[in-house]
């Protein structure tokens, strides 16, 4: 089940979107990543971000191509992005997705993002209505901006990987020439 539109518009890694469309979806696809959904239901607007990782490191230089991939910086262009389309700051609501850790022995990558996007939007006071993060299984995301409604729908788990078993090794003759 999808949400009913005539417009749907996908973003990636690093991107957002700010739209007022009544017949337009963002959609977006996650795994450790996390994408932070506002909206102002008075001015009927929303926008999504998609964002790989919550902050650089204290000593990693980030270039300037590299800024889209971390949290710090795609949470302001939502936010401004919102501030242009004619939301006001007090009525946004966010929504949060994503943060799971799907590759066991990445040290939680996941649950970091999760955290840095609600420790931002606390910062901001930017009250949180929906908060659907952690876990092992990726999502898929469905935001109408005109009018806030969300889907969220969890992509199923691959079917565990069996290797095919060894052939027994058996001892033997072996004859040279």
């Amino acid at each position: 089940m999808t949400l009913a539109t005539r417009n749907r518009v996908t973003i990636i890694q690093g991107e957002f979107k700010v739209l007022s469309q009544p017949d337009t979806v963002i959609s977006t696809l996650l795994g450790s990543c996390i994408a932070v959904c506002l909206h102002d239901a008075v001015a009927r607007v929303g926008g999504m971000n998609h964002f790989l990782l919550g902050e650089p490191s204290p000593d990693h230089r980030v270039s300037e191509a590299d800024l889209q991939r971390y949290g710090v910086h795609a949470m302001e262009l939502l936010i401004n992005g919102m501030m242009k389309a004619g939301a006001e700051r007090p009525r946004l609501r966010a929504h949060l997705y994503g943060g799971a850790n799907i590759i066991a022995g990445l040290g939680g990558i996941g649950t970091a993002n999760a955290a840095f996007a609600v420790r931002f939007l606390q910062t901001e006071a930017i009250a949180i209505g929906h908060n659907d993060t952690g876990g092992t299984r990726p999502r898929k995301i469905e935001f109408r901006p005109y009018d806030g409604k969300i889907r969220c729908h969890y992509v199923a788990e691959p079917p565990p990987v069996t290797l095919p078993a060894r052939a027994p090794v058996h001892g033997g003759e072996i004859d040279l020439f």
